[in-house]
């Protein structure tokens, strides 16, 4: 997104950061790069914070600033409040994520810990700003999307306080985090602005991608190989094996009485609740929760599961592929699913059928999507 915005510009800005895990060479020398941690911050978030706050309070009332967000911005750009540190951040997302905390609770909670998310990144500056999303969450909310950056904030630190009290309780969480959601409630630290505060009257943020792109792209592809497609709009959310069982009960009833081969398209972002001691992300234990039941659907099938973004939790892999043939195999191994899912450990089972799906960052986000390939009845499913 940085690279196209200065090739359509005929000078550099006057001063630019960019924060992403990696991918920032060849850059103008103007900008100041991070390395920013995900999903989890790290010091260079912190850092980038910064040096974003202090670039929009340098902003002129005659200058435009342009706030460039595509996926991870909320643990990619963090700065907590007074008396919240960087390791206090640090265990509070660990904690919400571990607990299957969906990104508009996560992301209520960053905004009312930190300078910048909930709007008031751009309420900092005299400036202009436009802040450009490519949305990685399923509702399109410009509120939630990089908790906020540019947008007004709907939430109250009544209600991050909630999300902590559901997702563990308070007495879970680092005192300090607690203490300053407290603090807001009783009137001692101001609220991030609402949409149509005149701290963001020359603010506005544009969505310019989002998980509907992925997916039409994804069926223009399968009809041009043959497919008979369809798409399903409601997005996949929620715990990731509750949701595995929906969508393997759509996937049967669309695929019943086909003449045609039939590609499935959907999206979304599901959770997981972390409770054993293995390796995954919630793409890896969506379609790990799909064997057994791909396994009885009477037609040859393939699954994936991928993360657009290329990531899939704290791993190297997007997601995963699961066949209505990957219970046999794994039977032939003396591979448990069961046992894997129990331990959140899809990340090896999948590893040991060479079934991971390993792209590398793709440097955008429009959140997790799903491609169902479904056989008319016998024979294989060729990707």
């Amino acid at each position: 997104m940085l690279r196209a915005s200065l090739s359509c510009v005929d000078r550099d800005p006057a001063s630019a950061v960019a924060v992403a895990p990696n991918g920032l060479e060849s850059l103008p020398a103007v900008v100041r790069l991070f390395a920013g941690g995900h999903p989890i911050p790290n010091q260079a978030s912190l850092d980038a914070g910064r040096s974003a706050l202090d670039l929009m309070a340098d902003a002129d009332a005659d200058d435009l600033v342009l706030v460039l967000v595509s996926g991870g911005a909320s643990a990619l750009l963090v700065l907590p409040v007074e008396g919240v540190s960087l390791q206090d951040k640090q265990t509070t997302t660990d904690r919400l994520l571990r607990a299957g905390a969906d990104i508009h609770s996560l992301n209520t909670v960053r905004k009312h810990l930190s300078k910048i998310k909930g709007g008031q990144l751009a309420a900092a500056t005299r400036a202009r700003v436009i802040g450009f999303a490519v949305s990685d969450v399923v509702d399109d909310d410009v509120s939630v999307i990089g908790s906020g950056l540019t947008a007004g904030d709907p939430s109250s630190f009544g209600d991050a306080l909630g999300i902590l009290e559901r997702y563990g309780g308070a007495g879970a969480f680092p005192p300090s985090v607690v203490d300053a959601l407290r603090d807001g409630i009783a009137g001692r630290r101001s609220e991030s602005p609402e949409s149509g505060a005149a701290a963001l009257s020359r603010s506005e943020t544009r969505i310019i991608g989002g998980r509907r792109d992925a997916m039409a792209g994804a069926r223009a592809e399968a009809e041009r190989l043959g497919y008979r497609t369809c798409l399903i709009d409601e997005p996949v959310v929620g715990q990731a094996r509750a949701a595995a069982e929906t969508y393997a009960s759509t996937l049967r009833a669309m695929s019943a009485g086909g003449a045609t081969p039939l590609c499935v398209v959907s999206s979304g972002e599901t959770t997981v609740r972390v409770t054993g001691n293995g390796k995954g992300g919630r793409n890896q234990e969506f379609a790990l929760a799909l064997v057994d039941a791909l396994s009885t659907m009477g037609s040859p099938i393939v699954v994936v599961s991928a993360g657009t973004d290329g990531i899939d939790g704290p791993t190297d892999a997007a997601g995963a592929i699961v066949t209505s043939e990957t219970r046999a195999r794994a039977q032939s191994r003396q591979l448990n699913p069961q046992a894997f899912l129990d331990k959140n450990d899809a990340y090896h089972f999948f590893e040991t059928l060479a079934d991971l799906i390993k792209t590398g960052p793709t440097r955008t986000n429009v959140g997790d999507i799903q491609i169902a390939l479904v056989a008319p009845g016998t024979g294989p499913v060729h990707l």
